[in-house]
């Protein structure tokens, strides 16, 4: 993967559980991907997402807790930190406002990518040196096909 170092890429909760619940398919390979070839990016708002969703009882049944405080602290361990500036923070991208704080992790951490299934996410005008991809789509590019 060609990723300036210390740029990253960004990937959505939903594409983050994908990966821990299923071993194989387009999640966890992007995300085994970027974690060796890359770094996963998170602001504390995009973790905090994480972190509350996994606890979430759904995956009581998938993942014990002691797999998911292991998993997230080696997300963390792994990623590359940014904090959002408040002028950033306060610009709106996309249709459904909780999903900005991804936009805004991606553009301060000066990431090329955004990986996501989120229908408002991929739906949204394309931003400028910002490309947000479902994570097959990801795979199909040069650039994650390690």
């Amino acid at each position: 993967m060609k990723v300036e170092p210390g740029k990253g890429v960004v990937i959505d909760t939903n594409v983050w559980i994908s990966a821990f619940l299923m071993k194989t398919g387009a999640p966890a390979t992007v995300v085994r991907n970027v974690i060796t070839h890359s770094r996963p990016v998170f602001s504390s708002q995009t973790f905090s997402e994480l972190e509350a969703r996994l606890w979430l009882p759904m995956f009581d049944r998938y993942l014990g807790m002691d797999d998911r405080k292991l998993l997230l602290k080696d997300a963390s361990a792994l990623a590359h930190w940014v904090e959002v500036p408040p002028d950033m923070a306060a610009q709106k991208f996309c249709r459904d406002a909780d999903d900005d704080k991804f936009i805004h992790a991606a553009l301060a951490a000066e990431a090329s990518w955004l990986v996501t299934g989120d229908k408002d996410l991929l739906q949204m005008p394309a931003l400028p040196r910002l490309r947000i991809l479902t994570p097959a789509a990801a795979l199909d590019l040069p650039a994650f096909k390690i």
